[in-house]
C-alpha cells in the first residue's frame, strides 16, 4: 500500500484500516512484518552501509584543500612532469585514506551509540506483546502506548484512557491534547484530528492502543524531515568553523599575492603556481575537521566504557564547559530505591485500611510506570476476593494524582493518591482510625502540621483518600468529596559516596543545584545531609510572584529550587544560562522542558522514551560520578583540539608566511611546492596522534572556553616567534654558509619539519615540555617522522623530491637552529600562557 491510499486516514474507521491491512485487534503476524520489509526496502542495510562507506571515502577528496592538490597534479600531468605528480599523487591518496579510515571508525562510534539508545515499541505480533526497536514497526502493528512514550508512526487510536498527547513538534500548541476515538471529515486540520496519534509527539498522560498507518518517510514529521533536514550548530563547532575560515581567507589572499608578485618578478609561471598552491596546502588547517572528529569519537568511545551514551559527539565539547549542573534530588544524591517507611492514618498512627487502599491502587495502576507504585507493590498484604478494577484515571502533571475504580464483594469505590496538596484539596472529610468519618475542615491544620514535620525529618509524603461510588465506571469529574485516608511515608536513602563525589565537582568548577517537585522540607534535609550547609531554598510559589531580572539574581544564590512545576523548571533553567553553562540531569516526562532549555541535557537508560529523546547524554547509571567522567572527557576533547589550532596558527602559518616572503626575496623558490607539501604530509602523521594525548590535570581543573581573541593573539605572538626564527636559517644558509639553490632548499626543508614536529611537544602542555609525558602513540609517529626527515636527503631517490645530502656543518646548523628554537618557544609559552590564564 503506498502513501496515497493512507492520505485522510482519519475520515475513516478502525475497522476500515483493519481490513484494509490486514491486521487486527491482535495486531499482525511476524511473517507479514518481514515480508513488508523486505518489499520496501528496510532491510538492505548492509548495501546501505557500503554505499554510505564509498560516499564517505569519496568526500575526502573534495574538500578545498584536496581539490587544490589535485588540480597541482594535473597542472603537473599537463607539463610532463611525472615525477612531480606521483608525489603528489602519493599524498593526496595517503591523506584521503587515512582520513577516511578515522572517519570510517568515529562513524561506527556514532553508529554503535545510537544503536544503545533506540527508541523501543511494544506492538502486538502474532497476539503476543513484544518489544521492538520503533524504526522496525510496520502498517499493521497494534502499538501499546504509555505516559512518557515517543511516537514513532502515524496511528489511528484503538482504545483510549485519559490520554493526553504533546504534538508541539508538529502544531506549536504548547498544552497537551486530548485524544479519543472516532473519525472525523476529512478537511479535518492538523490540531484537530482527535482519533490520530503521530509521529515526532509523545504521550503526556494516560494509555492507549493504536493501529500503525503510516511509518517513515510516509508520516507527516517524516516529510518535514525529508524536506527541511539540518544540523544545528553548536557554540564550539561554530568556533572552530569561522576560525577554520578566517585561516582560510588569509591563506589564500597571501597565497595570491604571492603569485601576482612572483610573475611581476618573471619568475616561471608555472612553478609561481604550484608554489602558490602548495603555501595554501601548508598554511591551511586541513586536519581541523578530521582532528575534531576523531578526539570527539575517541571521547565518547571512552565514555561508554565508563557507561555514558553519547548522543552527539560535538556534546562532549559543550560538556567540557559545564560551570553548573542541575538535577533532582531521587536517584542522584539519594539512592533511588524507594522504601515504604510506613503508612498512616492522619493522626499519625499506622492504619491497615489505608495500606489496603493504597496497595489495591498501585496494584490496578497500568499506565506510568514509577519507582513509588513499584515500592507500594512489594506491601504484603493478604489478596482481596474478587476484587474488580472498574476504571482508572492515569497520573498526570497537572492533576498530580492516580486514581483507581474497584469493585469488592461489598461496595465500589474510588481510590485516589498522589501529591499531598493535590490530594487534600478533594478531600472534603477524613477517617478515623476506629472507621469514623469527620469533616476534613475540623483536622485540617492538625494535618498540615503533620505533613510538614514528616518533611523536616526527611520523609518524602504522599497522601491517600477515597469515597464510595454506586457507578460501573469512573472519570475526574468524580475526584470530589473524597474522604481522607491517610499518608504514605516514603524513604530514600543518601547515596554512599556522594559527599565526595559534590567535593570533586567543586574542584572541578562545577556548583550543583538541587530542582526538585518534591516538599521543600525534605529538599532541605536531603541538602544538609549530602553537605549543603544552610542550603537557600525557592519554593514554586515564590517563582510565580518574582520578576525574570529580579530571578536572574535570585538564581545564583539558591542551592534548592521545591516544590516547582514542570514549566517552571525551564524557567529556572534559562535564568540559570544567563550566568552558567548549564547541564541538567533529568529522567521523567516533567524534566522534558528543562532538559531542552539547558545547554548540555542528560538523562538515563531507564528514563521515559521523551526524556531520553531530549537528552544529549544518556547514562546506563544514574550516578553523578558518571557526570565527572564526562566533564573530565570533553575538557580533555576541549583541549587536544586546541593543541592543533595552536600548532596550525603558531609554528606551521609562521612557517609556510616565512617561506612566502623568502620567495619574494631569493632569485630561486626556497623550498619546491613538493617539498611544502612534503612538509606537510610528514608533520601530519603525528598531528593525527593528537586526538590521544594526554592532559595535563591542571588543564582539566577549569571549563574550557572558546575564545578566538586569544587564539589570534597566539597567532601573532608565536608566529612572529616563528618567522623570526626562519629569518635567521635564511641569513645563515645565505650569507654564512652561502648554500646553493638546492642545499638552500633541503636545509630549510629540514629545518621547517623539525620544528613543526617539535613544536608539538612544546604546546601540548602549559608546563615544561619535558615536565609533561606524551601520548604513546604520538611520540612514537612524531619520533619516527623525525628519524625520516634527517636521513630523507641521504636516501637514493631524494633528487627525485629536490633533496641532496647535506654537509655535518649545514645539518648541524639546521639542528642548533632548531634545538634554540625549542627552548624559547618554551619560555615564551610558558609566559603567555601565565599571561591569559583564563583560557
Amino acid at each position: 500500500m503506498n502513501s496515497q491510499d493512507t492520505k485522510a486516514f482519519w475520515q475513516f474507521d478502525i475497522d476500515y484500516w483493519f481490513e484494509k491491512l490486514h491486521s487486527s485487534e491482535k495486531g499482525i503476524s511476524e511473517l507479514s512484518a518481514v515480508n513488508y520489509q523486505k518489499t520496501t526496502g528496510q532491510e538492505s542495510a548492509g548495501r546501505s552501509k557500503f554505499i554510505k562507506h564509498i560516499k564517505l571515502f569519496f568526500t575526502q577528496f573534495l574538500n578545498p584543500l584536496m581539490l587544490l592538490l589535485i588540480g597541482a597534479v594535473i597542472l603537473s600531468a599537463f607539463l610532463g612532469d611525472i615525477s612531480e605528480v606521483i608525489i603528489i599523487m602519493f599524498i593526496v591518496l595517503s591523506a584521503g585514506i587515512v582520513s577516511f579510515l578515522q572517519e570510517m571508525k568515529a562513524g561506527n562510534v556514532i553508529t554503535k551509540l545510537q544503536s544503545l539508545i533506540s527508541i523501543k515499541s511494544t506492538v502486538l505480533r502474532d497476539g503476543t506483546y513484544v518489544e521492538i526497536p520503533a524504526k522496525s514497526m510496520v502498517p499493521g502493528d497494534v502499538v501499546i502506548f504509555n505516559a512518557g512514550d515517543i511516537i514513532a508512526a502515524d496511528c489511528m487510536l484503538i482504545t483510549s484512557n485519559e490520554l493526553h498527547v504533546n504534538e508541539a513538534s508538529l502544531t506549536g500548541e504548547s498544552f497537551p491534547v486530548r485524544k479519543d476515538l472516532g473519525t472525523i471529515q476529512a478537511d479535518t486540520e492538523l490540531s484537530k484530528r482527535k482519533n490520530c496519534l503521530w509521529e515526532g509527539t509523545n504521550i503526556v498522560s494516560g494509555k492507549a492502543r493504536a493501529l500503525v498507518i503510516n511509518t517513515g518517510n510516509n508520516t507527516i514529521f517524516g516529510n518535514i524531515v525529508q524536506s527541511s533536514a539540518s544540523n544545528v550548530e553548536s557554540t564550539f563547532e561554530k568556533g572552530i568553523n569561522d576560525f577554520g575560515y578566517f585561516l582560510m581567507k588569509i591563506t589564500l589572499v597571501l597565497s595570491f599575492f604571492i603569485l601576482v608578485v612572483n610573475l611581476l618578478n618573471h619568475k616561471s609561471i608555472i612553478d609561481s603556481t604550484l608554489f602558490a598552491l602548495a603555501l595554501a596546502v601548508g598554511m591551511a588547517p586541513e586536519l581541523l575537521p578530521a582532528i575534531t572528529t576523531i578526539a570527539m569519537s575517541a571521547g565518547a568511545k571512552r565514555l561508554l566504557e565508563k557507561k555514558v551514551i553519547v548522543k552527539k559527539l560535538s556534546s562532549i565539547q559543550n560538556l567540557g564547559e559545564v560551570n553548573l549542573l542541575c538535577t533532582d534530588k531521587t536517584g542522584t544524591l539519594t539512592e533511588g530505591n524507594i522504601i515504604v517507611d510506613g503508612i498512616v492514618d492522619f493522626t499519625g498512627l499506622s492504619s491497615e485500611f489505608a495500606t489496603k487502599l493504597v496497595s489495591w491502587n498501585a496494584t490496578l495502576e497500568t499506565g506510568y510506570s514509577n519507582p513509588i507504585d513499584e515500592a507500594l507493590k512489594k506491601i504484603p498484604l493478604e489478596s482481596e476476593k474478587n476484587l474488580v478494577k472498574t476504571g482508572e484515571i492515569p497520573f498526570d502533571f497537572i492533576r498530580k494524582r492516580l486514581t483507581i475504580g474497584v469493585k469488592t464483594e461489598t461496595e465500589k469505590l474510588i481510590i485516589c493518591k498522589g501529591a499531598f496538596e493535590q490530594i487534600t484539596e478533594i478531600c472534603t472529610s477524613v477517617r478515623r482510625s476506629d472507621g469514623k468519618i469527620e469533616p476534613y475542615s475540623e483536622h485540617s491544620a492538625d494535618i498540615a502540621k503533620r505533613y510538614e514535620t514528616y518533611g523536616q525529618n526527611g520523609f518524602r509524603v504522599i497522601g491517600i483518600c477515597y469515597k464510595s461510588t454506586t457507578e460501573n465506571t469512573i472519570s475526574k469529574e468524580d475526584e470530589v468529596d473524597m474522604i481522607f485516608a491517610g499518608f504514605v511515608l516514603l524513604m530514600d536513602p543518601v547515596k554512599k559516596g556522594i559527599k565526595a563525589t559534590i567535593e570533586n565537582l567543586k574542584k572541578l568548577h562545577v556548583s550543583l543545584k538541587i530542582i526538585t517537585g518534591d516538599n521543600k522540607n525534605v529538599a532541605q534535609a536531603i541538602a544538609k545531609n549530602v553537605g549543603i550547609e544552610q542550603p537557600v531554598i525557592m519554593t514554586g510559589k515564590e517563582l510565580l510572584q518574582i520578576s525574570p531580572e529580579a530571578l536572574k539574581q535570585r538564581v545564583k544564590s539558591t542551592h534548592i529550587f521545591a516544590e516547582v512545576e514542570p514549566q517552571q523548571k525551564e524557567r529556572i533553567i534559562q535564568a540559570l544560562r544567563k550566568s552558567y553553562t548549564v547541564a541538567y540531569m533529568g529522567d521523567g516526562i516533567n524534566d522534558v522542558s528543562a532538559i531542552n532549555a539547558a545547554d548540555i541535557g542528560i538523562s538515563v537508560e531507564n528514563a521515559v522514551d521523551i526524556a531520553k529523546e531530549a537528552a544529549d547524554f544518556v547514562l546506563m547509571e544514574k550516578d553523578l560520578s558518571v557526570i565527572l567522567d564526562g566533564i573530565m572527557e570533553g575538557r580533555k576533547t576541549f583541549a587536544n583540539t586546541l593543541k592543533y589550532i595552536y600548532i596550525s596558527t603558531g609554528s606551521t602559518f609562521g612557517n609556510m608566511f616565512s617561506v612566502a616572503f623568502a620567495s619574494l626575496i631569493l632569485p630561486f623558490l626556497p623550498m619546491l611546492p613538493k617539498q611544502i607539501l612534503l612538509t606537510n604530509f610528514i608533520s601530519d602523521f603525528p598531528y593525527m596522534m593528537i586526538a590521544s594525548d594526554n592532559v595535563d590535570t591542571e588543564q582539566l581543573e577549569k571549563p574550557g572556553k572558546w575564545n578566538l581573541k586569544v587564539i589570534n593573539k597566539y597567532m601573532v605572538i608565536f608566529g612572529i616567534h616563528s618567522s623570526f626564527f626562519d629569518v635567521i636559517t635564511f641569513i645563515v644558509l645565505l650569507y654564512v654558509l652561502k648554500a646553493p639553490e638546492s642545499a638552500f632548499q633541503t636545509a630549510w626543508f629540514v629545518e621547517s619539519v623539525l620544528s613543526e614536529l617539535c613544536i608539538l611537544f612544546i604546546i601540548r602542555t602549559h608546563k615544561n615540555f619535558f615536565k609533561s609525558r606524551p601520548a604513546k602513540y604520538l611520540f612514537i609517529m612524531s619520533v619516527v617522522a623525525l628519524i625520516l626527515t634527517i636521513v630523507l636527503p641521504y636516501l637514493p631517490y631524494a633528487d627525485k623530491i629536490g633533496l641532496i645530502p647535506l654537509s655535518v656543518t649545514q645539518l648541524l646548523s639546521m639542528l642548533s637552529i632548531v634545538m634554540l628554537y625549542i627552548l624559547t618557544a618554551d619560555l615564551l609559552k610558558i609566559w603567555f600562557f601565565k599571561k591569559y590564564r583564563h583560557i
